[in-house]
């Protein structure tokens, strides 16, 4: 499945003529837009906006941005053929949202239109006319700098989306060179992440290994190398105990999932500022010095607006036979959510493969 970046919102809107004034989607709001500077490589999108009707010139209108983080959130909202309504993917924030949502529409991948949407009263389900959408087409381009409607038969469901959920947690003090400098927000992200990883693998029905210098993280007042199912010693595991220098570069690999003492579903290495080489580099040692095991995913997990970076270092030569799949935080967590409200039963390990993608694809 093709994927959104805030690099290629950033070169399309970079595209768009910049000595024209463009119209917001929504008629009834007259102003105009002007692009001054599009040409950094995330972001931000500088622009000027105005109001002819109220007596605004573009001469008079201050140059406002749209941030990068902005940018990143649309695009990991985006996936092709699937409409988004910009106020609930930003949550009604960044005073900007309209400009962006105005800007992308003039952009040939990208339509505005109006799915219907199903809606229940009383256990009775209808179809009402929907609210306004923007949907990625990216192989079915329009026009540039023309705004244009794309009619589907497609219906949406305004359910809420599931949200992840994490209990009371806390880091701990850690000699780790590799975390020395990192600020406790960002520990606290990878621990989390590390925390759904194993609930993931628990409801799969996987032994997790845990990283030895993470094991003290508090969750929930209870240390997660206390959790049911968390390996405490690797060196022990059945498909280790021929290898022990395997075991030995396998003891801070962030977290590894094993499957009835023959099968080894991932290795996986939760990447920060860190770097994702180091990860890399780490999950490298170990294959090296392990037996030649089938269908074993070597996984960096990183941030949505790490992919580039991520995708860039696993190509390295060094690192191919790895075959590397990257796992961004938004499926981990939508994964997390989903086994936090459903529990799945019956699916293979290859379910993971829907919320990974090859780097070397």
């Amino acid at each position: 499945m093709q994927k959104l970046t805030a690099s290629n919102i950033v070169a399309y809107i970079n595209h768009l003529d910049k000595n024209v004034a463009y119209s917001y989607i929504n008629t009834k709001n007259k102003g105009q837009i002007r692009i001054i500077s599009a040409d950094n490589h995330q972001g931000p999108i500088r622009i000027r906006r105005w109001t002819p009707a109220k007596g605004e010139t573009y001469a008079s209108a201050k140059e406002e941005t749209i941030s990068t983080e902005m940018i990143w959130r649309v695009a990991n909202a985006f996936s092709p053929g699937r409409p988004i309504n910009f106020d609930r993917v930003l949550g009604g924030s960044y005073n900007t949202r309209s400009v962006l949502e105005a800007l992308l529409a003039h952009t040939p991948q990208f339509y505005f239109c109006y799915p219907g949407r199903i809606e229940n009263m009383g256990g009775v389900s209808t179809v009402q006319s929907g609210h306004k959408h923007l949907i990625w087409l990216p192989d079915s381009p329009h026009r540039a700098g023309v705004l244009t409607k794309h009619d589907s038969d497609i219906i949406i469901s305004e359910v809420p989306q599931a949200d992840a959920y994490y209990d009371s947690l806390a880091t701990p003090v850690t000699d780790s060179s590799d975390l020395s400098d990192i600020s406790i927000d960002v520990k606290r992200r990878h621990a989390q992440i590390q925390i759904a990883l194993y609930f993931i693998g628990k409801q799969l029905n996987f032994r997790t290994w845990i990283a030895q210098n993470d094991k003290g993280i508090l969750y929930n007042n209870k240390r997660i190398g206390e959790y049911d199912g968390v390996i405490q010693r690797l060196q022990d595991e059945r498909l280790l105990t021929a290898y022990q220098d395997a075991a030995h570069e396998a003891l801070l690999i962030d977290c590894i999932w094993f499957k009835n003492g023959s099968l080894m579903p991932a290795v996986m290495e939760v990447e920060h500022s860190t770097g994702v080489t180091s990860g890399l580099v780490r999950m490298k040692r170990f294959k090296d010095k392990f037996i030649p095991l089938q269908n074993v995913r070597y996984v960096i997990v990183a941030a949505d607006e790490d992919r580039e970076d991520v995708v860039k270092k696993a190509s390295h030569p060094q690192f191919k036979d790895l075959d590397t799949k990257y796992f961004p935080y938004s499926a981990v967590e939508e994964l997390y959510a989903l086994c936090q409200k459903r529990k799945l039963r019956g699916v293979t390990e290859e379910f993971l493969d829907c919320y990974m993608e090859s780097v070397l694809a």
